[in-house]
């Protein structure tokens, strides 16, 4: 069986994870943690990356940042993982869905702003497979509106926009190093800060709403409860196990950009023949291999060509089931305009297994069942 998903291994996590055992420093903020962090800052360029139990916490820690209340407004797509939208109600809000694009999946920028209204307080994009949105526009509008921008890049470490790194554009930005990711410590994320105003905030809330940050650093004699917030740190012994895939993340990127690409050249033919659709890369954008996918006519179809690629020795996985439909989403959110592309788009979405050192091989007789599944010509 391929697996859909192989969390990555360098080899060398072994090696910092005893240097934070031998170190016996082991809850977080300490020097792996630091060095993660200043990784982050000087590889992406923003003002400050604070280590995060995952990127459902950073997001969250967005939320308070914001100081979201009941009845404020935050701007989302509706195709999304339920922690997108599960910080924001935590704080009262209230979400407004809008519809994405078919060609990246993504919040189709050009909605955006009839959504907003006087209640509206952030926009919140998802970079869909790593492909950004169109944040030219988007920042642009909340610019012109006084919002501010979270994006959601869980799955979009070292993907660009232009000549930026994702989650240094919007005012702040949210990682996750979730297994299932690029880059992985089993569970983790970042808060990235790209608006200066919100650093010292920021650490009072990871910090369990205390100025403990200040403490450590010699600025003040003691510490104490000075804002909400709670434990947000990242242990030590996950950031050892992320620091060295960091270290290597031009190698890790360039591994899973290769392998994206080997599955699109190799599909392009049955996407020029109309049997099913590729993933679409704007110009101006470079993603960073983190799902592959194909789109075909209808979930019947989807449904078996996974169950065909499953018995021939492939996972697969669709994504996800638009939040606007489900109770949660309906109770806490509405839809704003016509749902023209969500719910059509996701129950067309198979995704191909994609991981760090993924065989060629394996990629080559998965396409070949695709191929066969299709009926092309010459396929075995």
């Amino acid at each position: 069986m391929i697996p859909f998903n192989k969390p990555l291994l360098t080899g060398q996590e072994d090696a910092y994870i005893r240097e934070a055992i031998e170190s016996g420093r082991f809850a977080g903020d300490g020097p792996l943690t630091g060095r993660c962090s200043r990784w982050l800052e000087d590889t992406l360029g923003c003002d400050r990356a604070l280590l995060t139990t995952s990127c459902t916490h950073a997001l969250e820690m967005a939320a308070m940042l914001l100081d979201i209340t009941e009845g404020d407004e935050i701007i989302v797509p509706s195709f999304t993982f339920v922690s997108t939208t599960n910080a924001f109600v935590l704080r009262g809000a209230k979400l407004v869905f809008v519809d994405i694009r078919p060609d990246t999946l993504n919040m189709n920028e050009q909605l955006i702003e009839k959504a907003i209204t006087n209640k509206t307080k952030a926009i919140v994009p998802v970079h869909y497979a790593g492909v950004s949105c169109e944040m030219d526009t988007i920042m642009k509008l909340a610019n012109q509106y006084n919002l501010v921008v979270i994006e959601d890049a869980a799955h979009a470490l070292m993907s660009r926009y232009r000549d930026k790194y994702l989650g240094t554009i919007g005012h702040l930005g949210c990682f996750s190093f979730h297994e299932s990711k690029n880059y992985q410590c089993g569970e983790g994320g970042a808060l990235i800060i790209n608006d200066k105003r919100f650093i010292e905030r920021a650490e009072v809330i990871r910090e369990k709403g205390t100025n403990r940050t200040q403490y450590l650093q010699g600025e003040i004699d003691k510490y104490t409860w000075v804002d909400i917030g709670s434990s947000y740190l990242l242990s030590e012994l996950n950031a050892a196990f992320l620091f060295p895939q960091l270290l290597l993340s031009d190698h890790i990127n360039a591994d899973r950009t290769r392998s994206w690409q080997t599955y699109y050249d190799a599909l392009e033919e049955l996407a020029v023949d109309g049997k099913l659709m590729l993933p679409g890369t704007p110009r101006g954008t470079k993603h960073n291999g983190h799902i592959f996918y194909v789109k075909v006519s209808n979930q019947v179809v989807r449904n078996e060509l996974m169950t065909y690629l499953k018995h021939n020795g492939v996972s697969t996985a669709s994504h996800y089931i638009p939040l606007h439909s489900s109770d949660m989403g309906k109770r806490y959110g509405f839809f704003h305009g016509e749902d023209i592309h969500t719910t059509s788009e996701s129950e067309k979405i198979l995704r191909l297994p994609m991981f760090y050192g993924l065989d060629q091989g394996d990629i080559h007789y998965t396409v070949s069942l695709i191929k066969q599944y299709f009926k092309v010509p010459g396929e075995a």
